[in-house]
């Protein structure tokens, strides 16, 4: 038996921002506090969300100082303005940053305690107050999940938190927002999702309601990741992505991501690299790794995308599925850890606490091929071959 968690409204297709003022009202809230960044205000991404919010005499305001990975601290003010606020629920706009910030600043605002309470593997099941989810990039699918990340700065750890407490109530899907999302920023979200999208359809954790998920964004993302690459104003492909993104998150939040996810994480606690560009570096590597656990899933992977034909046979479907993501990697322009500019020495002296953190994440173990402590440093050392 599975118990399938989503939002309690999903809105998408273009133009769906205006239904905002709908859905805080059956949601029977009218003072929001908006979580988001400094860029969405800067280059005015969040105009139009004002303006329906206005238009409707919404009583609102703006907290705009999250940051790009979210920290223990720097969720502490804006739990403190939406206590002192009054406030009764909150807007999550932009990046998976700000709806991962949100998440936290909602259980701590409800709830109190300090980020680390809410670490895997507890599991935060209560209400708080509620969310809506608004994203502008396709990557995340932060919108219609149970999870989110918040780094302990003390530790460098990017901690896992877990539960149905962390599901926004609501989501709008709106592939308008992202049309004026930077080329990097479309490539690492737009793997990011594609990443959690395969990830879950071969997890060990997977079901019959994740694979279909999975399956239909994986179809969506592949295709048309190039393209919004390589023009952001094909509206068309951007649709597609932004769908499959949302798709791909409510896969991997009824299902679960695995070992590109838990090593990933630490190159971005550790050395300040985006999450989805981190999972970039490791997706062909992993893959490579973990295609013996699943072989018919990552060949059907390899199909369902359009890279091998359906009469290939499982090795030769799963030695295309790990060639194209090489390549994608190539044509989307993702660094190596050295272009990124980590120092091999460092990264190499960190290795053990690097795959601590890993396992101690989770998610290897819902890996095809679980692998052990020496395994995972043996994979890390591969990003410099």
């Amino acid at each position: 038996m599975n118990n399938i968690l989503l939002p309690n409204s999903i809105t998408f297709g273009g133009g769906s921002l205006k239904e905002i003022n709908n859905i805080l009202n059956s949601l029977k809230r009218k003072n929001p506090l908006i979580i988001t960044d400094k860029t969405m205000v800067s280059l005015g991404i969040i105009k139009p969300l004002e303006e329906y919010l206005t238009k409707f005499q919404i009583r609102y305001e703006i907290y705009k100082d999250t940051i790009p990975e979210p920290t223990s601290e720097s969720i502490l003010e804006p739990v403190d303005i939406l206590k002192k606020g009054k406030f009764d629920s909150i807007i999550a706009f932009g990046g998976g940053s700000p709806i991962d910030s949100a998440k936290a600043i909602s259980a701590l605002a409800t709830h109190g305690g300090k980020m680390s309470d809410y670490k895997f593997p507890y599991i935060f099941n209560n209400k708080s107050i509620p969310i809506i989810a608004i994203p502008t990039t396709a990557g995340t699918g932060s919108e219609v999940t149970k999870f989110t990340i918040i780094t302990d700065e003390k530790t460098d750890e990017k901690m896992l938190c877990v539960g149905s407490g962390f599901l926004p109530s609501a989501a709008i899907v709106d592939y308008e927002l992202s049309l004026t999302v930077p080329a990097r920023t479309t490539a690492d979200t737009g793997i990011d999702a594609l990443t959690h999208a395969i990830e879950a359809y071969v997890s060990k954790k997977a079901n019959l309601f994740s694979d279909t998920q999975a399956t239909s964004a994986m179809r969506l993302i592949y295709p048309n990741l190039r393209n919004v690459f390589l023009n952001g104003d094909d509206k068309k492909a951007r649709e597609a992505v932004m769908i499959g993104s949302t798709l791909a998150g409510m896969a991997f939040s009824n299902a679960s991501v695995a070992l590109v996810h838990g090593m990933s994480r630490p190159i971005g606690a550790n050395y300040h690299v985006p999450h989805g560009l981190s999972n970039a570096m490791l997706l062909p590597t992993v893959t490579g790794f973990s295609i013996s656990g699943a072989r018919s899933k990552y060949a059907n992977c390899s199909k369902i995308m359009g890279i091998a034909n359906y009469q290939d046979n499982e090795d030769l479907s799963n030695q295309k599925l790990i060639d194209a993501l090489f390549n994608l990697n190539v044509d989307l322009k993702v660094p190596t850890p050295e272009e990124y500019g980590i120092d091999k020495k460092d990264f190499i002296g960190k290795l053990d606490v690097l795959a601590k953190q890993a396992l101690d994440s989770g998610s290897p173990s819902n890996n095809p091929v679980v692998p052990s402590h020496n395994q995972i440093k043996e994979l890390y050392l591969k990003l410099w071959s």
